[in-house]
């Protein structure tokens, strides 16, 4: 299979690892800034651990996390509907554009959350996103459910 929306998927994929790297990254010094034992949380929650961290002025370390966890929500739709899209032959020219389009929106969106998290630009990145995918998703829908 041969398909011009692969590479956003690949893409995409990859901007998730570099969020991983940049996650432990972060948070691994602003642990130790901070004081956290991490070989001393048991059971601990993420809230608790982001908890701790804003109580010693680390909270910009879990906003990296806080976005790796995103990557893995709407974008799971993104990556079956992608792969659906290749696979009945519909993932070149307008589908794979919207694919980049999406990718882009999803590593803008990235980097407000971690750099800024202003939540009002990061909310119109995600709606916009969120409408390249929905037109993604009706585009599988029409090809897979209407042809």
């Amino acid at each position: 299979m041969n398909s011009a929306i692969l590479g956003p998927v690949v893409a995409l994929a990859a901007w998730t690892m570099i969020i991983w790297i940049w996650m432990y990254a972060t948070r691994i010094p602003a642990m130790n800034r901070a004081g956290i034992d991490g070989s001393k949380i048991v059971g601990s929650s993420a809230g608790a651990l982001r908890d701790a961290l804003a109580a010693k002025g680390e909270e910009k370390a879990s906003w990296v996390a806080d976005n790796y966890n995103h990557l893995h929500e709407a974008p799971t739709v993104f990556y079956a509907v992608c792969l659906t899209l290749a696979m009945v032959g519909q993932g070149d020219n307008l589908n794979a554009t919207i694919a980049w389009v999406y990718v882009g929106l999803r590593v803008a969106h990235s980097l407000v959350q971690i750099l800024s998290n202003r939540v009002l630009i990061r909310f119109g990145l995600f709606a916009l996103s969120s409408l390249a995918l929905m037109m993604l998703v009706a585009h599988a829908v029409m090809a897979v459910l209407l042809h």
